[in-house]
């Protein structure tokens, strides 16, 4: 499986690229300034890729680069995962608010109650998660084509969405840090979904 990830220019990105590569994901990384939405369409149309994954970085969806036109354009198109700022973006691209959380969540761990489907299918109810994000979606402005589908129990933010259609996903904490449980089996059960 060929999956293209978009670097928001994120410390975090290649531990991501890391743990899907161990899942056996061939991996390939652009900056989200180093590539158009005209070159990601013919790339996919050629084949290269068959999933995309948004990763986390350090601003707003605003200021991504391409993150949010590629959302929209290939929403529906290839499965969809937003990580961070990738899961911002997903709410922005789909019409949704981006706003300060009620507190800043840098390296500090939460546990979330999840839906236990999509990335969450096989796992506990809930679980301990890393975060490290002072943006969140805005719940009154949660875009009605997503479903919350994790909400940290400390307070009340949205951890994760769903759109009730597409194959699109995002989780605002980091799937890929050592103080987060299952990560490895959520990015497993992304890989692992169906394409449509």
């Amino acid at each position: 499986m060929n999956l293209l990830m978009i670097d928001n220019y994120d410390s975090f990105t290649f531990n991501i690229v890391q743990y899907f590569g161990e899942l056996g994901a061939r991996v390939s990384t652009l900056r989200n300034d180093e590539t158009t939405l005209e070159d990601l369409q013919a790339r996919f149309a050629r084949g290269e890729f068959s999933r995309l994954c948004i990763s986390p970085g350090p601003c707003a969806p605003a200021q991504a680069g391409v993150s949010v036109a590629a959302i929209r354009h290939f929403a529906g198109k290839v499965p969809i995962l937003g990580v961070c700022l990738g899961h911002q973006a997903i709410g922005e691209a789909l019409g949704g608010r981006i706003v300060r959380a009620g507190r800043q969540m840098h390296g500090k761990t939460s546990v979330i109650t999840t839906d236990q489907k999509g990335v969450f299918a096989g796992l506990p109810r809930q679980f301990t998660v890393n975060r490290y994000h002072s943006l969140v979606i805005e719940r009154a402005t949660c875009p009605p084509e997503l479903e919350i589908t994790a909400a940290s129990d400390d307070d009340g933010e949205i951890m994760a969405v769903r759109h009730k259609t597409l194959p699109i996903e995002g989780v605002q904490f980091h799937p890929e840090s050592v103080l987060t449980e299952h990560g490895h089996a959520m990015l497993r059960n992304f890989l692992e979904q169906p394409a449509g």
